[in-house]
């Protein structure tokens, strides 16, 4: 079953159990997708719906703080339940261990030899652990790779 057909029937299942703010979010993410199959005119993939996911809880997260600075927790809470909501459909997060390893094997497959390297390590990892990891995070450990 792909991505998509999972939400699609997690939305059914949600109308059956009444549950309007689990079945609010996931009409956001359908919409958010839908709009993106149109603006490109293609039918998306699990990795594309990935990354429209993963657009959609890095603007919760960005909300969350907004509206903690703001003091203002009825939305802090209501940006948190949809979080949670969009957080179920991304694959499981690799450990802090796995991630480097997977950046010490990047810098070993590019030959990357120094900060001016950057670009070549992201471009393979990001294919490898988009939706997977914290790109900022693999990013920190790319930079302190190459500053050896």
């Amino acid at each position: 079953m792909s991505l998509k057909d999972r939400i699609n029937e997690d939305m059914k299942t949600a109308m059956r159990a009444r549950e309007t703010g689990r079945l609010a979010t996931i009409r956001l993410l359908l919409a958010a997708i839908k709009q993106r199959e149109v603006d490109e005119r293609t039918v998306l993939d699990d990795a594309a719906i990935t990354g429209v996911i993963d657009k959609m809880i890095k603007q919760r997260k960005d909300s969350i703080s907004q509206f903690e600075a703001a003091g203002r927790t009825d939305l802090v809470e209501q940006e948190s339940a949809e979080l949670a909501v969009l957080a179920a459909y991304m694959p499981a997060q690799l450990s802090e261990a796995e991630i480097a390893e997977q950046v010490q094997a990047a810098v070993a497959a590019t030959g990357a030899a120094g900060p001016q390297d950057m670009g070549k390590v992201m471009g393979v990892l990001k294919g490898k652990l988009a939706g997977r990891a914290d790109m900022t995070a693999v990013s920190a450990l790319v930079k302190a790779a190459l500053a050896k």
